[in-house]
């Protein structure tokens, strides 16, 4: 039988000053799960950079987890405008943030290139003006080939 542990996090959109407590969160709980160093922060960092995104442009969302024996499970899901273009999205640097989201530090254009380059599988589901679902997969032990 598979151990499995269910986490849920509420993301405020444009809530910056609380931005990243749910990847802090996060990462604290995969440590109690005695989840190896390199796969919490490859997990970490593709859930911060799935955080921030929903606080820059989808008026927050939820973050549902599934930590198993053999995977890390984020589904990532917002009721904001949805993703336009998901190619040109996809693409490092490409950013729809507008100036003052820049001037904080955010908007790089690096978030869903991130969040594809740190976990080992990745969908997005996406539907103008009803949301996005994004869903990453991060392995807990290497492929074997």
């Amino acid at each position: 039988m598979t151990n499995s542990t269910e986490l849920l996090y509420v993301i405020s959109g444009e809530d910056f000053a609380s931005a990243g407590e749910a990847s802090t969160s996060f990462k604290n709980e995969l440590k109690k799960l005695n989840v190896s160093p390199e796969v919490i922060r490859r997990a970490s960092i593709a859930m911060y950079e799935g955080e921030i995104n929903m606080v820059i442009h989808a008026y927050g969302g939820t973050a549902r987890v599934t930590v198993d024996d053999k995977d890390i499970k984020i589904v990532l899901a917002d009721n904001g405008p949805g993703i336009e273009d998901v190619e040109k999205a996809m693409q490092a640097g490409y950013s729809t943030a507008t100036d003052g989201i820049r001037d904080l530090g955010f908007g790089a254009g690096m978030g869903l290139p991130n969040m594809k380059k740190y976990s080992d599988e990745m969908t997005i589901e996406t539907h103008e003006g009803e949301g996005t679902t994004v869903t990453m997969i991060v392995h807990r032990e290497p492929e074997v080939s």
